[in-house]
């Protein structure tokens, strides 16, 4: 990568590359300028410079572009590397397409269409983006997120995603493509993550138009410079006004702000963290509020059976029993724990009381599921307030004890499903799911750094409130909506805040749109990651928190260098204004504080520092200012401190222990 970024910085010397950069154009310009005046020293009139000089001010100033391109260059490499080995997994591979009447046909991958259904089975590819409409299957995403355990896709829900490139490990399941070629999720990732074609952000660009201004400023100032030193009496020599020119203009953050921007991305990168532009990365640094699902980011997501809690005068053993034949068909992860709650406890259930009667899939609008046995009873399980409904519906009675175990259940966090054979309520399923380890210090590290959590839930409150204080989250949405997650989204940002928001299921687009960074999830549906500006490939919710520390590092690295580019301006200005003028102008010695050995010596050390400095802050630049939580006004303190006086002082020490070893040649 080093190798490749040193040839990149000569071939970045293209005219039509450097206009990118105004203030490293302008001193290409005057490399060429300098370069020409090294061979005809009277191109522009008489010269009494010696030769050397113009030479070592040509040397100078090529090492100084060379340096800014090869910072540049190297903070695309990351990318350019990442992109490569992202490209090795997009192979040309054949595809079982599913042609009508169920013919299934081979075809290459590239030949595949938005909307073709394939069949992908175990250790094959799978061809092209698209979301499993059957069958359920282990897939291995390693050849995108470098992780080696696989997981699980399955139809309908919100883990149904699947990415070309990958492989099935187990099972075989039938893809619907969602993408045409050249439009896939990896083609997406190729392209995001190669730093060159990566656009500058909303602050970038402000900044590079201040530096911009300031160089023409300065032009200005130097183009009138002759006029000036005429008046007084001495001519002033070409050479010397462009390098005056480039120890005036901002140089240092000129040549390293393109770098910060790409390595800043890179980094997020590193965390496997695509995000889709430079500006969702400096957004992410300016969150004031991060809005949360429940489930899956702050607790593990799998609700299950954890005990059965019989009431009124029914026995648990009867309970247990009822609850297995409720869902011993039931597929899904809480109708699965439920069966082995009993097995591991060994209970006795008689499943042969439902093998003829047809399953009832839970539905949003019954909230309930169960059995329709062949002898005419039914039984459901489902939400306490549903079943008490269809219970009552049937004339029953609803146990006395019934709401105090209940809001027991819910207190301690917990989820109650409710049992019920016709019109008795045997008792509850005690579903619990668990807060991840490490959230409350995750909550408490975001709140430091000022910034609000709010955990969405469609969990009653009581149940909410039990899990938002044991995670230690600022704020929670009760029984939330995918239109309530919008409608808070909306209010924050109506009070000028920027807001974060994670998700992974078709419910969460809206919301990861009208974010101001969305993070989505890899694992989930394609609406989401269609909708976010950053899709995380570990499908781990959490990093978000990862991603504003890489934000605010971005922001803080550039306002760190910027700080430091112009505090050491001020220092090469004392250097070299009165090396220029103390001959013609004996009074300004008094502004040499440095002591510099003679104007030509001061000349060379402040260009010579202005191009050393550069690649001596490229690491800073690749690696980002470290961040610690801290209120605004101890980052600033900080800032000014080390990058204000700092850049105060470096520089003169640099120019002055320079101009000591330049003092012994000439």
């Amino acid at each position: 990568m080093l190798l490749q970024a040193l040839k990149q910085s000569f071939v970045k010397l293209d005219p039509r590359t450097m206009v990118r950069n105004p203030i490293m154009f302008v001193v290409e310009i005057g490399f060429i300028i300098t370069l020409l005046l090294s061979f005809f020293p009277d191109l522009f009139g008489p010269s009494d410079v010696e030769p050397w000089f113009n030479i070592s001010v040509t040397l100078i100033l090529l090492f100084t572009v060379l340096f800014a391109n090869f910072a540049e260059a190297l903070a695309e490499g990351r990318g350019k590397a990442q992109a490569d080995s992202l490209k090795k997994s997009k192979t040309q591979i054949m595809a079982n397409r599913l042609k009508v009447n169920n013919i299934v046909e081979e075809v290459p991958s590239d030949s595949l269409r938005k909307g073709d259904l394939v069949i992908v089975s175990q250790g094959e590819m799978i061809p092209s983006d698209g979301e499993v409409v059957e069958g359920l299957a282990s897939v291995d995403e390693s050849a995108i997120t470098g992780e080696s355990a696989p997981v699980i896709k399955e139809a309908g829900g919100d883990f149904n995603s699947v990415t070309g490139g990958t492989r099935v490990v187990s099972d075989q399941i039938k893809v619907k493509i969602t993408s045409n070629p050249g439009e896939s999720f990896l083609d997406r990732m190729i392209s995001l993550v190669e730093g060159a074609k990566r656009q500058k952000t909303p602050n970038e660009i402000a900044l590079n138009t201040v530096l911009t201004s300031l160089t023409l400023i300065f032009m200005i100032v130097v183009v009138s410079m002759p006029a000036f030193t005429n008046y007084l009496g001495f001519n002033i020599e070409i050479a010397v006004l462009i390098a005056l020119l480039v120890c005036l203009i901002p140089t240092t953050i000129g040549g390293l702000l393109s770098a910060i921007g790409i390595a800043g991305m890179d980094r997020v990168t590193q965390f496997n963290v695509i995000a889709m532009s430079g500006k969702a990365v400096e957004a992410a640094g300016d969150i004031n509020t991060i809005i949360l699902d429940k489930t899956g980011t702050i607790t593990y997501g799998n609700r299950m059976a954890s005990d059965f809690v019989a009431v009124g005068d029914v026995a648990a053993a009867e309970l247990a029993q009822w609850a297995g034949i409720s869902s011993f068909q039931d597929e899904t992860p809480e109708g699965r724990s439920v069966i082995e709650l009993l097995n591991s406890r060994n209970s006795e259930y008689d499943l042969n009381i439902g093998d003829k009667g047809s399953f009832i899939e839970f539905k949003a609008e019954t909230r309930m599921s169960g059995m329709d046995l062949a002898d005419g009873r039914e039984v459901r399980k489902g939400a306490v307030d549903a079943v008490k409904k269809w219970v009552s519906s049937k004339g029953g009675e609803i146990p006395s004890d019934l709401d105090e175990e209940t809001v027991k259940i819910a207190k301690e966090g917990g989820t109650p499903l409710a049992v019920a054979v016709e019109n008795r309520i045997l008792g509850l399923i005690y579903l619990k799911d668990t807060v991840k380890p490490g959230m409350q210090e995750r909550f408490a590290q975001l709140r430091e750094m000022g910034i609000k959590t709010v955990m969405a839930t469609g969990d009653n409150p009581l149940t909410a409130a039990t899990i938002a204080k044991e995670a230690g989250v600022d704020e929670f949405i009760a029984e939330c909506k995918p239109e309530d997650k919008i409608e808070v989204i909306k209010y924050e940002q109506a009070q000028g805040k920027l807001v974060a928001m994670t998700g992974d299921g078709t419910n969460d687009a809206p919301a990861l749109a009208q974010a101001d960074v969305g993070l989505a999830m890899n694992s989930g549906t394609s609406a989401a990651k269609e909708a976010a500006n950053m899709v995380d490939l570990d499908s781990n919710p959490t990093k978000i928190i990862e991603v504003v520390s890489i934000g605010k590092q971005l922001l803080m690295t550039r306002g760190a260098l910027t700080t430091f580019s112009i505090a050491n301006d001020v220092a090469k200005y004392f250097a070299i204004i009165p090396a220029m003028f103390m001959l013609a102008i004996p009074e300004m010695d008094v502004l040499n504080i440095m002591k510099l050995d003679s104007p030509m010596s001061a000349i060379l050390s402040a260009l010579i520092f202005n191009a050393v400095i550069i690649p001596l802050l490229i690491p800073l630049a690749m690696r980002g200012v470290s961040y610690k939580p801290m209120s605004s006004n101890a980052l600033l303190r900080k800032n000014l401190l080390i990058y204000g006086l700092g850049g105060l002082a470096v520089p003169f020490i640099g120019i002055k222990m320079i101009d000591i070893i330049i003092s012994l040649f000439i």
